[in-house]
Formats: structure tokens, C-alpha cells, sequence
């Protein structure tokens, strides 16, 4: 019997995918948010370049995708009807996770430059941010259920697709600018961008935004989830000290 010596080959593993010849390298006007007591809202600012060791192809067109992704939470979608002259909840779905806040930016018409199977896998559009949801045996169709909160999320400007909003210059520079509402959700925050070309994402990169209370809000927002019987207890206080304020107050007008 013989053995294969150390020098013969037994196979090779295959070696990593072969980079793009164009790279995008990303920045951020602010990697964290803090949350005052007179907070109305922030700007975040994404701008990069595309790095390249090779020319520039000239045979297909470069574009730009940009997102910026609140925490998500699970959210539970009712549809309520009218029955014996009071308005019920009839259905329900059960949304798994749900981005808090997301906005879409692009540098053109989003279902031209990025292809459905390409956004099925990198979960762009706002549609696909949506994660898994479970469907209740009476629900025919929960499609309906989530565009209905897209809709109402769009309405609130919680949700937002800008096409067009993506600033490209010479294929090479860009920018994207993000509106973040006064109403935001605690936590992390993505901010993501894609390169495409003919439809199809040939590089990403991805950054983290931290968005945190601070000062009173924060000391409050902690006591209020750590310790509740004491954070009720001082609102009860509170609520008492005002109550007898503004009695006495009352009472030292009409004594004038």
C-alpha cells in the first residue's frame, strides 16, 4: 500500500471571491446622536468615494444606493371593522422586526438600477427591510397588512425613498444627506451604501450611528426601565407638589 507523500498535492480549497475592480469607501458627518430635552430633529451626512485599481468601465453606468436603518422592533399589524355599531379588531399580523426608522437614498429610479433579486439579498428597499413575519391561519393575504404600515410609516416620514437625492460627481465622489426626525428610537443606527452597476451591488459598506438620551432625559429614561417603583413613586410626588401649587396659587388670587 502506498501513501501520497507530503509533497504531492491532495486538492486546493477554493480561494476567496475576486474583489471588484471598484471599491467604495465611506464617511460620516457624525457617528452619534444625542438626544436633549430641546432636541427637534438631525442632519447626518454621508459622502464617500470610489476607489478604483483598474479604469473605469465605460460600458454600463455607476449608481449609488444609500440607507440609513433605526433599531427594529417587533410590531403587531390589527385590522379593525365596524360590527354591531363599535369599531373591533377583526385581524391581526404579526411583524417580526420592523425598522424604527429607515430612509432610502439613491442616485436614480429605484426598480431601474437595482434589480429584485439583488434587493431580496441585500434587503434594500423598504419593502425587504421588513423581516419575517408569522401569518395567522385567518389571514389570506398579510402582504396587505405590511404595505398598510409602510403607508401609514411614510406618512409619519418615519419611512422615506429619495431617488435622485444621491449626489454623484465625475463616478467617482458622492453624498447622500439624511433628515433624522425629533421622534427617534434609542439605540444603533446603520448607515449602508451600495455600488451598482446594471443592476447588481459590486461593493457595500456599512457604518454604525449610536443615537442616545443624554443629561435629565437619560437619568430618567434609565430610572423609568431600571427601577419603575421608584420613578412612580416620584411622579406621584411630583404630580401631588403641582397639584398643591397650583391650589394655593388659585387661592391667593381670589383672596386679590
Amino acid at each position: 500500500m502506498s501513501y501520497p507523500s507530503p509533497q504531492e498535492p491532495r486538492g486546493e480549497l477554493p480561494g476567496p471571491p475576486p474583489e471588484s475592480p471598484e471599491q467604495v469607501v465611506m464617511g460620516l458627518s457624525s457617528d452619534a446622536v444625542a438626544i436633549t430635552a430641546n432636541f427637534t430633529g438631525s442632519e447626518i451626512l454621508l459622502y464617500g468615494a470610489v476607489r478604483r485599481e483598474t479604469p473605469m468601465p465605460s460600458d454600463s453606468q455607476l449608481d449609488v444606493i444609500a440607507t440609513l436603518e433605526g433599531p427594529s422592533r417587533s410590531v403587531t399589524i390589527r385590522r379593525k371593522e365596524r360590527r354591531f355599531g363599535i369599531w373591533v379588531n377583526t385581524e391581526s399580523v404579526f411583524v417580526a422586526s420592523a425598522p424604527s426608522f429607515y430612509a432610502v437614498d439613491t442616485t436614480g429610479k429605484l426598480d431601474r438600477i437595482l434589480s429584485p433579486e439583488q434587493d431580496a439579498s441585500h434587503r434594500i428597499s423598504i419593502p425587504t427591510a421588513m423581516r419575517a413575519f408569522a401569518k395567522p391561519l385567518d389571514v389570506e393575504n398579510p402582504v396587505d397588512f405590511t404595505e398598510a404600515l409602510i403607508e401609514m410609516r411614510i406618512a409619519e416620514g418615519i419611512y422615506r425613498l429619495d431617488e435622485g437625492a444621491v449626489g454623484l460627481v465625475d463616478n467617482t465622489l458622492f453624498r447622500a444627506d439624511f433628515r433624522l426626525p425629533a421622534n427617534l428610537v434609542e439605540g444603533s443606527y446603520k448607515a449602508r451604501i451600495f455600488l451598482l452597476r446594471e443592476g447588481r451591488v459590486i461593493s457595500d459598506y456599512s457604518a454604525p450611528i449610536e443615537v442616545r438620551k443624554v443629561g435629565l432625559e437619560r437619568w430618567l429614561y434609565r430610572l423609568a426601565y431600571d427601577r419603575p417603583l421608584l420613578y412612580g413613586l416620584m411622579s406621584l410626588l411630583i404630580a401631588a407638589f403641582a397639584g398643591v401649587a397650583a391650589s394655593a396659587a388659585f387661592r391667593a388670587l381670589k383672596r386679590d
